[in-house]
C-alpha cells in the first residue's frame, strides 16, 4: 500500500513524476529506458539513476501516468506499482462506472483503473509512493460514492457478504413499504377509470379535490420515503453535470409528481384541459424500480455463489498438538509448524504435510477429481478438503492468507474484477448514454409540446417521463461483469481458475491447442508398463528378484521397477554384491541366486541369446518403448519396458479437443520416432519433437505465424516461457509454482479434460455476454424511440410511464437472469469407451 510519499510534483503547466524502476543492471539499461520514455507523446525529457533505480520525468500535465509505465515495461524493465482494491457503495448503473473510473483516473500516480458494478469494487494500480488509499477514497467521494478499502481475509469476506445481504433485505423492506402505500393509489386511480360504478360511488363520499390530496398524500409517502434514494443521489450527480440513472429516475418521477401537485392546488396555473393529475405514476414507478432493484441485489448475490462457497469449504477451528496437549483452536490461530490431529469425516483446517497415520482425502471441492485421494507418511494434504477414513496427524505448512483454498480464492476475485476487451466498447457508450436520454426526453417535451394534439402539455410530459424511465444503463452496466463473475465461479467449482479474467475471451477464439507431453499427456513418473517372463519362470518370483536387485540403483527406471514390486511382492529379499553398469544395467546377488538386468547388451555380452523375445522386442519398438532384460542364474528370465504411461483420460480429451474444431498438437523433447507414435495412438494432428527445453518458445511462435490464436498447455518450469509466449498460457495444478505464475489459466487436477471444460466454458461465457449486450443494445435502441411516441403518428400508440418503469425493472433482472444460466454449465466429464486404447498407452 502507498505510504503516501509523493513520487509526482506540479511545476506551472508541466508535472515531475518520479517512478521505482525493477531490472536494470548497466548503463544500456538506462539509455534504454530514457530513450523509451522521450519516445512518449507528451514527454519533455527523462532522466534515469541506475543507483536509485529512479526515473525522474518532466512531462505535460495532462500526460496519461499508464502510456509511462507502458514505456518503461516495453523497453523490459518493471515499474514498482501498488495495487488497492476499494469497495464502492451507491453505484447503480454503468454510468456510475464510468463515472468511478475517470475520477480515480484523473489523480496524478494512477496507472489504470478498474472497476465493477456487479461486485461493487475497483481495483486501482498506480506507482508506488505516488497516491495515498485516503486520497482515492476522497476522489471517489468528489464523484458522489462511498468507498473503503477492501480487506483480504475470511472475516472481512464474510462481512461484505453479509452487508450484501442486508442491502437485499433493505430493498425488501422499501419495496413493502412502498407496495403497501401505492396500491391504495392504483386502486383509487386505476379503479376510478376501469369501473365507473367505483368513481362515482368515491364520488358519493368525498369530493373529486379530496382525491386528488388522498393520492398526493400517498404519493408524496412513497416518493419522499423509500424513493428518497433517488432524489438523494440524482440530484448532486445532475447537478455535478454528471447524471446517471438515479438522475433520470428522479427527473421522471419528480416531474410526475410536481406536475400532479400544481394540477391539484394550483390548477389555474395549467392550460385548459391538461389539469390531470400523475401521482399513481411517480409512486408506481418508484415501487416498480425498487422492486427490480431488490430482485438485482438477490440475483447479484447469486452470481458470488461460488466465492462463498469456496469460503465455506474452510473450517472453523483445528484439533492442535501443543505442549503435550490436545486442544481445538480458531483457525485464525493456528501457525506454521504446528501438528494439527484430523479424525474421520473432519475437514483439513491448513495445508500442511502428514506426520503419521493414513487415509483417504476428498479433495473433489479444489480439484474436480471425484475419487478420494490416499494419504500417508510425507504426502501433502490441502486445507478445506474432507478426511473420509482414517485419522492421521500432520504439521501446518501454509495457513492464512498462503492456504492453497485462500489462493483459489483471490484468484477467481481478481478474474472476476477484470474487464474485458469487449467491456471498451461498453464503456465509450455508456459515457454519454445518460446525457443523451436527458437530451432526448428534452426534446421530446419540446416536440409534443409544439407538434402534439391538445392537451399538448400533458402529452409532452407523458411521453418526456416515460423516455426518462424507460432508458436503462443498468443492463448496459451489468451485461459482462455479472457473466465474468458466474462463469469465473463456476470455473472454480470445476477445478479450473482463470487467473486474469480477460483469458476468458482470449480462449474463446483459440484455434491450436499445443502440448506439452511430460506431465501433461502422461503422469510425468516412469512405470513398469510390460512384463513377459521366460518358460519356466514364474511372474512375482522374476519381479520379486528384479526389485530387490535395483533397489540399490538411484536410476529413475529402477525406481519404477522397485516401486511395481512392491505392489506385487509382501517382502524384498536383500541383495548383495550390487554392481551398476552405467549404458548396460546392473548385477546383484538376491536370496544366493544371481540376478542381471538391464539393455540387451548386458545379456549378449552374458552369452544369452535373446531370440525367444525377438516378437516382444520388436512390438515394444513399435510402441515407442526401449525393450529392457533380465538373467537369473545365467539363464534369460523376461523382458520388460519403462515408460511414463500416458494418463487414463487423455485420449478421451484429445477427441473432445477435435470435436470442438481444435489442432492439436505436441511438443516434446523425444526423438521424432517415439513421438509418432504417441502421436498416432491418440490421434494428435501434429508433433514438434526433439525440441530443446529453450525451443519450446520458438516452437509457439511457428504455430502463431499468420495470427492463429494458441493456447499451450504444460506444467514444468522449462515450460513457463513457452506458457507466457503463448496467446493463452494453461498450466495444470500439479507442476510447478513457476509455471502456474507464467499462465493465465490454471487446472487444478492433472486432467486433460479441464482444457476442453475450459476452452467449452470460454465459449459459453462470452455467448452469456454477448447476448446480454445484444438484450441491452436493443432494449434501450428500440424502446426510448417507442416511449418517446415514433408510433403514435401511425398507430396512435403511447408507451404508459408506468409500463416504462415495468421495462427498466425487467430489463436488468433479465441479463442478471442469463448470466445466472452459467451456473447449470455441464462440464465435458464422461470418459467415452470408444476413446480408451486396449492398454494404458505409454510415452
Amino acid at each position: 500500500m502507498p505510504d503516501g510519499r509523493q513520487g509526482m510534483e506540479l511545476t506551472g503547466d508541466a508535472r515531475v513524476i518520479d517512478i521505482g524502476i525493477e531490472g536494470m543492471h548497466c548503463a544500456s539499461c538506462v539509455a534504454r529506458v530514457e530513450r523509451g520514455l522521450e519516445a512518449v507523446p507528451g514527454v519533455r525529457d527523462a532522466s534515469v539513476n541506475l543507483a536509485t533505480g529512479r526515473a525522474r520525468v518532466r512531462a505535460d500535465a495532462q500526460i496519461d501516468v499508464g502510456n509511462i509505465v507502458s514505456a518503461i515495461e516495453a523497453a523490459g524493465y518493471q515499474t514498482r506499482t501498488d495495487m488497492v482494491k476499494l469497495t464502492i457503495e451507491g453505484m447503480s448503473c454503468a454510468s456510475c462506472v464510468g463515472r468511478v473510473e475517470r475520477a480515480l483516473r484523473a489523480l496524478p500516480g494512477v496507472v489504470e483503473a478498474t472497476v465493477n458494478l456487479a461486485a461493487g469494487t475497483a481495483t486501482v494500480r498506480l506507482v508506488a509512493g505516488t497516491v495515498t488509499s485516503a486520497r482515492l477514497i476522497a476522489a471517489i467521494a468528489d464523484a458522489g460514492y462511498a468507498a473503503r478499502l477492501t480487506e483480504d481475509g475470511t472475516e472481512a469476506r464474510a462481512e461484505r457478504e453479509a452487508a450484501r445481504e442486508q442491502e437485499a433485505e433493505d430493498l425488501k423492506g422499501q419495496v413493502i413499504l412502498a407496495g403497501a402505500l401505492t396500491l391504495p393509489i392504483v386502486i383509487i386511480d386505476m379503479g376510478s377509470h376501469l369501473v365507473p360504478a367505483f368513481h362515482g360511488w368515491l364520488l358519493g363520499m368525498m369530493s373529486q379535490q379530496t382525491i386528488h390530496i388522498i393520492l398526493f398524500v400517498l404519493a408524496s409517502l412513497v416518493l419522499f420515503g423509500p424513493g428518497r434514494q433517488f432524489l438523494a443521489r440524482g440530484w448532486p450527480a445532475l447537478r455535478r453535470l454528471a447524471p446517471d440513472m438515479n438522475s433520470l429516475v428522479m427527473l421522471g418521477t419528480s416531474a410526475a409528481w410536481g406536475y400532479s401537485v400544481v394540477a391539484t392546488f394550483l390548477p389555474g396555473l395549467l392550460p385548459a384541459g391538461s389539469a390531470n393529475v400523475y401521482f399513481e405514476a411517480s409512486a408506481v414507478i418508484v415501487t416498480l424500480i425498487l422492486l427490480g432493484r431488490w430482485l438485482e441485489a438477490r440475483a447479484r448475490g447469486r452470481t458470488s455463489a461460488a466465492i462463498t462457497g469456496l469460503l465455506k469449504l474452510q473450517a472453523k477451528t483445528a484439533r492442535v498438538l501443543r505442549d503435550g496437549a490436545e486442544r481445538d483452536l480458531p483457525i485464525e490461530e493456528v501457525v506454521a509448524g504446528d501438528t494439527i490431529r484430523v479424525r474421520p469425516g473432519e475437514k483439513i483446517p491448513v495445508d500442511g504435510e502428514v506426520l503419521e497415520g493414513a487415509s483417504f482425502v476428498d479433495e473433489a471441492m479444489i480439484t474436480g477429481e471425484p475419487v478420494p485421494v490416499a494419504k500417508a507418511r510425507g504426502d501433502e494434504v490441502i486445507g478445506g478438503t474432507i478426511n473420509r477414513t482414517g485419522s492421521f496427524t500432520y504439521r501446518a505448512t501454509r495457513v492464512g492468507a498462503d492456504t492453497l483454498l485462500s489462493q483459489i480464492v483471490r484468484m477467481v476475485e481478481e478474474a472476476q474484477a477484470d474487464k474485458l476487451p469487449i467491456q471498451a466498447l461498453v464503456d465509450r457508450v455508456t459515457l454519454w448514454f445518460v446525457p443523451a436520454v436527458i437530451a432526448a426526453a428534452t426534446l421530446t417535451f419540446i416536440a409534443w409540446l409544439v407538434f402534439g394534439p391538445e392537451p399538448a402539455l400533458t402529452f409532452a410530459l407523458v411521453n418526456a417521463v416515460a423516455v426518462l424511465i424507460i432508458a436503462c444503463p443498468c443492463a448496459m452496466g451489468l451485461a459482462t461483469p455479472t457473466s465474468i463473475m458466474v462463469g469465473t465461479g463456476k470455473a472454480a467449482e470445476l477445478g479450473i481458475l482463470f487467473r486474469r479474467g480477460e483469458a476468458l475471451q482470449t480462449l474463446r477464439d483459440v484455434e491450436v491447442v499445443a502440448l506439452d507431453k511430460t506431465g501433461t499427456l502422461t503422469r510425468g513418473q516412469p512405470a513398469l508398463t510390460d512384463l513377459e517372463v521366460a518358460e519356466g519362470f514364474e511372474r512375482k518370483e522374476v519381479l520379486g528378484l528384479i526389485g530387490a536387485a535395483e533397489a540399490g540403483s538411484e536410476h529413475p527406471i529402477a525406481a519404477a521397477i522397485v516401486t511395481a514390486a512392491r505392489a506385487e511382492v509382501e517382502i524384498l529379499p536383500e541383495a548383495h554384491d550390487f554392481e551398476a553398469r552405467p549404458g548396460f544395467g546392473i548385477t546383484a546377488t538376491v536370496g544366493g541366486r544371481k540376478v542381471a538386468a538391464g539393455a540387451g547388451r548386458l545379456m549378449r555380452e552374458m552369452g544369452l541369446d535373446l531370440a525367444p523375445f525377438a516378437s516382444g522386442a520388436e512390438r515394444l519398438g513399435a510402441e515407442g518403448k526401449t525393450p529392457l532384460y533380465a538373467a537369473i542364474d545365467g539363464r534369460l528370465a523376461a523382458i520388460l519396458a519403462v515408460a511414463d504411461p500416458i494418463k487414463e483420460t487423455t485420449p478421451a480429451a484429445i477427441q473432445a479437443l477435435h470435436e470442438q474444431g481444435l489442432e492439436v498438437v505436441m511438443i516434446t523433447g523425444d526423438n521424432a520416432r517415439t513421438a509418432r507414435v504417441i502421436a498416432d495412438r491418440l490421434g494428435i494432428d501434429e508433433i514438434v519433437a526433439e525440441v530443446l527445453p529453450g525451443g519450446k518458445v520458438e516452437a509457439i511462435r511457428a504455430l502463431q505465424a499468420g495470427d492463429v490464436r494458441v493456447a499451450f498447455v504444460g506444467d514444468g518450469i522449462n515450460d513457463a516461457p513457452a506458457l507466457a509466449q503463448a496467446d493463452v498460457g494453461i498450466a495444470i495444478g500439479t507442476g510447478t509454482d513457476i509455471a502456474i505464475e507464467a499462465a493465465e489459466v490454471v487446472l487444478m487436477s492433472g486432467d486433460l479434460r479441464g482444457v476442453v471444460n475450459a476452452l467449452a466454458l470460454s465459449r459459453a461465457t462470452m455467448a452469456n455476454i454477448r447476448q446480454n449486450l445484444v438484450w441491452a443494445f436493443a432494449y434501450n435502441t428500440a424502446l426510448i424511440p417507442v416511449a418517446a411516441g415514433v408510433l403514435y403518428p401511425g398507430f396512435g400508440i403511447l408507451l404508459s410511464p408506468i409500463f416504462a418503469a415495468v421495462a427498466m425493472a425487467l430489463s436488468s433482472v433479465s441479463v442478471l437472469t442469463n448470466a445466472l444460466r452459467l451456473r447449470r454449465f455441464a462440464p465435458w466429464s464422461a470418459v467415452r469407451r470408444d476413446a480408451r486404447v486396449a492398454e494404458p498407452a505409454t510415452a
